[in-house]
Parts: C-alpha cells; structure tokens; sequence
C-alpha cells in the first residue's frame, strides 16, 4: 500500500467510518426513546377523549338508562340532550325557614290530599322566587352541551369519533346490558388500538410494543376505557 493511500485512509475514511458507526449506534439508543416519548404525547391525547367519551356516557345513561350504542348518538345527545338537575334552594339551618316550611306543607295537604311531593316542592320553589323564607328541592332540566365541557374553550364533540394521530379512523365502541349476579347492569367500552393512535410510527416498535403487551402481560393492545366484558366501574386501562 503507498503512502498517499495511507493516508487516505487514516485521516479520512477511518475517521468518517467510525463517526458513521458512532451515529449508527446513537441512533439505535435514542430511536426506541424517541419512540416512547411519542407514544406517551399521543397517549396523552388519546387519554383525554376517552374520558370525554366516558363522561358523554355517564351522562346519557343517567338521562336514558343505558349506555350509547354509538358515538354518533352520543354527539347527538351533547348537542341536543338535556339532563336533569336537582335544585335546593333555602338553608335546613335556618330554623324560621324550616318552621314556615313545614306549615306551608301541612297546609297544603289539608287543602288538597292528592297533591304530590313534586308539586308542594313547585310551589315552596315558586314562593322563594318570591322572596318567602323557604326551603325547597326541585328538579329541573338543562341543556348537556351547557352542563359538560363549558370551560374546555377548544372542545369539539365530532372529534370525540376519531383516534388522534389516525387519519380519522373511527374509535371502536360497544355497549351491552349484562346479568350481574342476576341484576341487569349497563356496561360500555371504547377502544384505540395502538396501531391507529401510533399510526406512521417506527413499525417494529410497534409491532414489539402490542406483542409485548397482548403476550407477556395479557392486556388490550392499546387504550381502553370501560369493559363489556368485566364491570370495572368505567375505569380507564391507564389507571
């Protein structure tokens, strides 16, 4: 080998082989990191609209009985629901309140036995607007999209349908009544599965990451709020 071909080599393409390996090997340290640190921003973001689907949930089944079907019903219920709230007004600590509250009931039952508990509390209501010392409980109605998410100033309901990060592909969602030692109990699920939510995402980190999960641990392969399957209170499988 000449000189001139030495030296090539040993002040120039030696030291950009190993700057090159050097890279290589940082590269494969820091890919998986990067990948978690993408996986925990997305799943952050995934996390939230599951729970403001489950908060839909909860509220249209106190409003219907039973979990949405869909999440096209659950966006028309947010735009078009009402929920019932229940309104005391008057103080149990004020003694003349509760005293005056008490005649007001009695008399009204020797005027009129069919009364109902529903309409003394509509009356003893209309007579606090009147500025009587009263006490009162009555049930009113309010609109859902002006009870639920009011002080989220970007929340936007259509998107609840979708898995973030997706290309718009649509959140998996179930909902069964199920016998629970022999009562019939309401149950819901909505699912992202991480090969949506991670989409465009290193694929073999991916593929590792499910596996890992489903195999190793026997978990869902992704986020989940709700089961169908095993009541567990709405919960989220990131809690």
């Amino acid at each position: 080998m000449n000189e001139t071909l030495k030296k090539v080599l040993q002040y120039f393409i030696l030291p950009v082989a190993i700057i090159a390996l050097a890279w290589a090997w940082w590269s494969g340290i820091q890919k998986p990191v990067n990948f978690d640190k993408e996986k925990e921003a997305r799943s952050q973001v995934a996390i939230q609209r599951l729970k403001d689907i489950r908060d839909l949930q909860v509220a249209y089944k106190s409003a219907n009985g039973k979990f949405a079907s869909t999440l096209d019903s659950l966006i028309l219920f947010y735009n078009t629901g009402k929920l019932d709230v229940v309104l005391q007004v008057g103080s149990k600590d004020d003694s003349l309140a509760v005293v005056k509250t008490d005649a007001i009931k009695k008399d009204l039952k020797n005027k009129n036995r069919k009364i109902t508990d529903a309409e003394i509390q509509q009356n003893l209501y209309d007579r606090y607007l009147k500025g009587e010392r009263v006490i009162a409980t009555v049930k009113t109605q309010v609109n859902v999209k002006d009870t639920l998410f009011n002080n989220r100033e970007n929340f936007v309901v259509d998107s609840i349908k979708y898995i973030p990060f997706s290309g718009k592909q649509e959140v998996e969602m179930e909902s069964i009544v199920k016998k629970v030692s022999g009562v019939d109990v309401p149950l819901f699920e909505a699912r992202m599965p991480y090969k949506a939510l991670l989409n465009g995402m290193d694929r073999q980190l991916i593929i590792n990451l499910i596996d890992e999960r489903v195999n190793s641990f026997n978990q869902y392969e992704g986020l989940m709020v709700g089961s169908v399957n095993n009541p567990n209170n709405n919960a989220g499988n990131w809690e």
